[in-house]
C-alpha cells in the first residue's frame, strides 16, 4: 500500500512540481554557498512570468545537461546596461531601474556591456560577479531553459527558509520613485 501511495503521490510531485537542487560552486555567494540544498518550484512559471530578482535554476544554454543557478536581472524587452559594474535597466515601459544590490559582496568594476533583450529572453547574473559565468559571458537566457524558481532552502539548517535571496529594486522614472519588491 505504501509503495502504491509513493507511485501515485510522491513521484508525480517530485517529477512535475518541485525538484531538489544542490548548489555546486560559489557564483551565488553569499546568498547561496556550495552544497546548500534547495527546493525548486517547477510550476510557478506556468501561472506567471519570471520576475526581476527571482533566483532561478535553468539549463545552461550551451550545454543543456548542466544546471545553473542565477538571479534574473533583465526581463524581455529590457535594455540592460552595465558600466564598470553598475547595473541599470531601461524597461520596455520607458522606466529606468537603478539596481541597488545589497546581496553583492564582490563587484566586477571592470565590466561594461549593453544588451537589449528579445521576447522570451532573460538576463541573469550570479551574486558573486567576478566568479560567475552568466549572461555577461554567454548571452541572454532563453525562457525555454528555465526549470523553476528557488522557493526553499533546506540546508544548512541554520539558514532554512522560504524564498531565500529575495531582492528589492528602486524604480526611477521622470515622475516618481517607488519600490518594486521581488518575490
Amino acid at each position: 500500500m505504501l509503495a502504491l501511495l509513493i507511485v501515485i503521490v510522491v513521484i508525480p510531485i517530485r517529477v512535475f512540481v518541485v525538484s531538489p537542487f544542490i548548489v555546486d560552486g560559489e557564483s551565488m555567494h553569499p546568498t547561496f554557498r556550495n552544497l546548500d540544498y534547495l527546493v525548486v518550484d517547477e510550476l510557478v512559471y506556468n501561472f506567471r512570468s519570471p520576475e526581476r530578482g527571482d533566483v532561478i535554476v535553468f539549463r545552461y544554454p550551451n550545454n543543456p545537461s548542466i544546471f545553473y543557478i542565477k538571479r534574473i536581472i533583465g526581463l524581455p524587452g529590457d535594455t540592460v546596461s552595465i558600466d564598470h559594474g553598475v547595473v541599470t535597466i531601461a524597461t520596455g515601459d520607458g522606466d529606468n531601474l537603478a539596481l541597488n544590490e545589497p546581496y553583492l559582496v564582490n563587484e566586477d568594476a571592470t565590466y561594461t556591456k549593453n544588451v537589449t533583450l528579445n521576447q522570451d529572453e532573460y538576463f541573469v547574473m550570479g551574486d558573486n560577479r567576478p566568479n560567475s559565468s552568466d549572461s555577461r559571458v554567454w548571452g541572454a537566457l532563453p525562457a525555454k531553459d528555465i526549470i523553476g524558481r528557488v522557493d526553499l532552502r533546506l540546508l544548512p539548517l541554520a539558514q532554512v527558509g522560504f524564498f531565500p535571496g529575495d531582492a528589492t529594486y528602486a524604480l526611477s522614472s521622470t515622475s516618481s520613485t517607488s519600490t518594486v519588491p521581488a518575490p
